[in-house]
């Protein structure tokens, strides 16, 4: 198996670029710079009609024909059941995972995105807004410190819940979170990272992640071009 990979170092498109490494999975990256619009390319949005990263085209596909495929919860399903890694045929691990998935797909991504939105890159600062997101966020970090009091991993092993998740967490301080006010979290932040499969998804463009953002890239990003029909 030989994939396409649509990309940018997001957390959404770390999950599919770690997921690829712990697999094994040959992979042709493909960069989709979403600061510079990208994203808004017509080639782009027959592969992910969202127009968001990251995307597959899986080129042996099913019965030998091509597969494009979008969501990153979806791709880390897909990679799951091709290669067998990460999500057991049992059903009872299996919607273990499967339900935390949808938590990370449902509110961690969704409201940690937006607690670092209106702490980092709002125009202006509206204080109910980041009350409200680091708060939530904040409730979120509780959740997963709970499960982790009780189980090693998110869904008991290793699974793609873990390599859903921790991308989020990598940047707890801009969603206004100190791990050490979660101490199995914490615990299961340093394991993951750990993990060299993770260290050389993280690594995937790094070098394209930029600190301070431009007027292009925030309208790009943020902006009226997101509304373009």
């Amino acid at each position: 198996m030989t994939l396409d990979l649509y990309y940018w170092p997001t957390p959404n498109g770390w999950k599919v670029s770690i997921m690829l490494e712990e697999t094994e999975t040959p992979y042709n990256l493909i960069p989709v710079n979403i600061m510079a619009g990208d994203q808004f390319k017509p080639e782009f949005i027959k592969i992910s009609p969202n127009n968001k990263i990251p995307a597959i085209v899986d080129n042996s596909g099913l019965d030998g024909n091509p597969i494009s495929i979008f969501e990153s919860g979806a791709i880390l399903f897909y990679l799951a059941e091709k290669t067998g890694r990460f999500l057991p045929g049992n059903l009872g691990d299996r919607y273990t995972i499967i339900q935390w998935l949808m938590f990370q797909m449902g509110g961690v991504g969704p409201m940690l995105g937006q607690a670092h939105h209106f702490r980092q890159y709002a125009p202006e600062k509206i204080p109910y807004a980041i009350q409200r997101y680091t708060n939530e966020a904040s409730r979120l970090y509780c959740v997963l410190d709970k499960q982790l009091s009780q189980v090693e991993y998110i869904a008991g092993n290793y699974s793609i819940a873990d390599i859903a998740i921790y991308p989020w967490i990598v940047s707890h301080k801009k969603q206004g979170q100190n791990l050490a006010d979660f101490p199995h979290l914490k615990r299961w932040f340093e394991t993951v990272g750990q993990r060299p499969a993770v260290s050389r998804g993280l690594a995937v463009l790094s070098e394209s992640r930029v600190q301070n953002m431009n007027e292009t890239a925030r309208e790009n990003l943020f902006g009226s071009r997101q509304f373009q029909q």
